[in-house]
């Protein structure tokens, strides 16, 4: 079981930048993959970018490449999302998700995550 909690969420104008933190608590963060994806009004839950369990893969929407960066700190039970050159089409709920099944990679697909945190809202404004 683990908990998760996003926050670094808010209010930005088109170009700016925010960084995302996923916080987790309960059994140790290494055993988890981490997802974050997003979910704007009126659309469907998509994909974001994904983190291995070792952090040696990532993956990336097309959306967001090159614009979105997925890191994470073990000993800080922690995963960001830096987001850079915002657009007002990023604007959702964020959510980071884990799953304790070995991948071996970044893994996209929704279904495979156990676990996911509330969500923090972000709003590009144009």
């Amino acid at each position: 079981q683990v908990l998760l909690v996003e926050s670094g969420g808010g209010l930005v104008q088109t170009g700016g930048s925010l960084r995302l933190s996923c916080v987790a608590s309960g059994r140790p963060f290494g055993f988890y993959a981490i997802g974050w994806f997003r979910q704007a009004p009126g659309k469907e839950r998509e994909f974001v970018a994904a983190v291995s369990r070792g952090g040696d893969s990532t993956d990336y929407a097309d959306s967001v490449k090159g614009r979105f960066s997925i890191s994470r700190d073990n000993a800080k039970n922690t995963v960001y999302l830096q987001m850079n050159s915002l657009k007002p089409e990023d604007t959702a709920v964020y959510y980071c998700a884990a799953t304790p099944r070995a991948f071996g990679r970044a893994v996209s697909s929704p279904f495979v995550y156990d676990y996911w945190g509330q969500g923090t809202q972000v709003t590009v404004s144009s």
